[in-house]
């Protein structure tokens, strides 16, 4: 039984992410999983025994304990001779590219799922892409999850052609059309209005993730402004926690808090419930990897507002499921929700394309028999 070791940042990575592929690798691939990430007692006890946990001090952001981590995950390699070591998220990829490098470990897999120094600039932007280019040259493979990221990277020569690639349409795990079922819609819409008192009629425009500038969190909410001049019974509805609130301009935070007509929903397991209410969904990031939000919005048929971006606008077909718009603009925000809200007939064609695209591009089942398949043939358990 060959040794798979998967290193991330948190555990809420790992939840979203890694966890149904982790599962699938044991019981379909036949392979022995371990997971690393920072010490999480209650994602410990809910992990099934075959999987095995190894918690490791991996701080978020720019920390001096980062030397002490890369020593531990040297150890921890040199120790358990894993097969192969796939890492994501920024610190992890950085810690783990390196240990993996220096205890030999033959298989080094860069799941590359954002990157920072693309919505930085001068100097910060070089030294961002610098450390990018040190975890590239230290891994083995790099696996963007779109082909929008992947070009992008190879233009800036992050990384070759022969190294690197997409798991079939993209994403890091697909949409599990289970849990986003489309037969419980209506359901679902009518739970939600009711939950907030949002009428039949009311507009919601959503999006899914946390409160920042790097979200696009002040063009949507200028946007929205502009919007309720049209739609005076307009919801802005925002289903993730407010982390960043001195990224928002203090004006637009002000207006943010004190709106009645803004939800904020905080964090939930429950998304397709929230998406399911939503007329519009806008994912107005200046940076993602993919935006599985956007396709998950799409398994709900709700029409998508994207930036055009390597990542988001992997997940829109232009005009046939949603529109992409340019990074930074509020003009481009309102004019596209306007453009699926002002005509019925389309808005619905449009959240019918959605849900087939979805359907067809992006199932879960099928992405993890991809993924394994993957997964072996980087193994050279299969030609």
């Amino acid at each position: 039984m060959k040794k798979i070791c998967i290193v991330t940042t948190i555990s809420d990575t790992m939840k979203a992410f890694v966890l149904d592929s982790a599962k699938y690798l044991h019981n379909v691939g036949g392979y022995d999983v371990t997971l690393i990430c920072d010490r999480d007692e209650n994602f410990a006890r809910e992990l099934p025994e075959y999987l095995h946990y190894i918690p490791v001090k991996i701080k978020r952001g720019i920390s001096l304990s980062g030397f002490s981590t890369m020593r531990k995950l040297r150890k921890i390699f040199e120790k358990e001779r894993f097969d192969m070591v796939q890492y994501s998220t920024p610190n992890a990829s950085y810690y783990a590219s390196w240990a993996a490098k220096k205890a030999k470990i033959p298989v080094r897999l860069y799941c590359q799922w954002g990157m920072l120094y693309i919505s930085r600039k001068g100097l910060v932007r070089a030294a961002f892409k610098h450390l990018e280019k040190k975890i590239c040259n230290n891994s083995t493979y790099i696996q963007p999850d779109s082909f929008g990221n992947l070009e992008f990277c190879r233009r800036e020569g992050l990384y070759g052609e022969k190294n690197s690639g997409v798991i079939w349409n993209g994403s890091a795990k697909g949409v599990n059309l289970e849990k986003f079922d489309i037969s419980k819609k209506s359901e679902y819409n009518a739970e939600i209005r009711q939950k907030y008192g949002i009428l039949e009629n009311d507009i919601v425009i959503g999006t899914v993730g946390r409160l920042g500038r790097e979200k696009g969190s002040n063009e949507l909410i200028k946007a929205f402004e502009i919007l309720k001049r049209s739609y005076p019974g307009a919801k802005l509805m925002l289903v993730g926690p407010i982390e960043k609130k001195n990224t928002i301009e203090p004006r637009v935070l002000k207006y943010f808090l004190e709106c009645e007509d803004i939800i904020k929903v905080g964090w939930t397991n429950e998304v397709e419930k929230y998406l399911s209410a939503m007329n519009v969904f806008v994912i107005p990031s200046y940076r993602e990897g993919f935006g599985l939000s956007a396709i998950e919005a799409s398994a709900m048929a709700v029409p998508v507002v994207a930036t055009e971006y390597p990542g988001p606008a992997n997940v829109v077909v232009n005009k046939k499921t949603g529109f992409r718009i340019k990074i930074g603009s509020v003009d481009e925000i309102v004019s596209a929700v306007e453009l699926i809200l002002m005509n019925e007939e389309n808005s619905a064609a449009m959240a019918q394309n959605a849900y087939s695209y979805a359907k067809v591009a992006f199932d879960e089942r099928i992405f993890l028999e991809k993924y394994l398949e993957n997964r072996r043939r980087i193994l050279g358990d299969v030609q």
